[in-house]
């Protein structure tokens, strides 16, 4: 029998990830099928022991592949899926018990072929994730899910938390070889070819971010040099907050080298600014520590999206340099074989 959804889930060496996911996806409330399809992207830590033991619960299948990227998996994992639609996840997230029940609510009643939904940080989580997970999607930074209700039209679906239709698949070839950035390249192709993207507000997943501090600047710097070279396929789809981080970070050295002089006005805006910080994240997460830790990780968020974002500006868009050969490690090479 056909099932009404595919989950796909890329995974590189992270087992214990793919158990934690599968023993949510095991709880799901909902009575419509699904089947899970689980694509093993070249690792040399294997999760095919896991999935077996999740054989008899779960209707899940798994590939091994070649290394080529998550985004080129996902497409891998799309074209052996039997679904009509594809749920596509990150293999660190955790399912609420819910989210298929919101997902099939909502389709029901609107047709849409791109959509999807917001994360949050799950009780279990470190202090350190909870407080990166705050800058990444709190109304005060640039975080969020890049959408909202009073923006719906602009909002861009993450593959940690995308779904896409089998007619929306195969018009356009899923994901590119760029990452990050893979995800909203598709969004933005699939919205000039006329296809519906929704948000789903309700269908969250509990997203753990697997990254300490050194991380966590690299992941947000790649995020910031892969805006410009969108911007530069998909004209007309810049947007002025994409400037805000490394304004921001401009701003903050101005604003030092004038208290440095005496000048205490500007400092002080920006202390005011990280004040809100701690206080939201400290009230959201009822602990002063992660509100600190929030701090901290909205100084890392600016810094490295500012920095990456201006370099990028600077050699595509200023010196015209080609975004394949001037950064390298944002490219994945195809899986011919897939």
């Amino acid at each position: 029998m056909q099932p009404e959804y595919s989950f796909i889930v890329p995974v590189y060496n992270r087992p214990d990830e793919i158990r934690e996911l599968l023993e949510s996806m095991r709880k799901l409330i909902s009575k419509v099928s699904f089947e899970v399809v689980i694509v093993e992207d070249g690792s040399t830590i294997r999760a095919d022991e896991v999935v077996t033991k999740f054989s008899e619960d779960l209707d899940i299948s798994y590939y091994f592949k070649s290394n080529s990227g998550p985004g080129d998996s996902r497409n891998y994992g799309m074209k052996k899926a039997r679904a009509d639609y594809f749920l596509i996840l990150d293999s660190d997230v955790i399912l609420p018990e819910y989210y298929l029940k919101e997902v099939h609510s909502f389709l029901s009643a609107e047709k849409c072929d791109c959509f999807g939904g917001p994360d949050a940080a799950h009780p279990s989580f470190s202090n350190v994730q909870k407080a990166i997970d705050y800058t990444m999607t709190s109304f005060f930074t640039t975080g969020g899910i890049r959408g909202g209700k009073k923006s719906v039209d602009e909002f861009q679906p993450r593959s940690f938390n995308m779904g896409i239709s089998r007619k929306a698949f195969e018009a356009s070839q899923g994901f590119g070889q760029i990452h990050p950035g893979e995800d909203p390249d598709l969004s933005l192709r699939l919205k000039k070819a006329g296809f519906r993207i929704c948000l789903i507000n309700e269908a969250k997943v509990f997203h753990k971010r697997r990254i300490d501090w050194s991380k966590f600047y690299l992941q947000v710097k790649k995020f910031g040099m892969v805006r410009p070279i969108l911007n530069k396929w998909h004209p007309g789809s810049s947007k002025i907050t994409y400037w805000f981080p490394s304004l921001f970070i401009i701003g903050l050295i101005f604003s030092i080298f004038m208290a440095i002089i005496g000048e205490y006005f500007f400092i002080g805006a920006y202390l005011i600014y990280f004040l809100v910080i701690g206080i939201d994240a400290s009230i959201k997460n009822r602990s002063i520590f992660i509100g600190i830790l929030a701090i901290r990780a909205v100084m890392v968020q600016f810094t490295g999206y500012g920095f990456g974002f201006l370099n990028s500006t600077f050699k595509t868009s200023i010196l015209n340099k080609q975004p394949e050969k001037e950064f390298p490690q944002l490219f994945f090479k195809r899986n011919v074989g897939a």
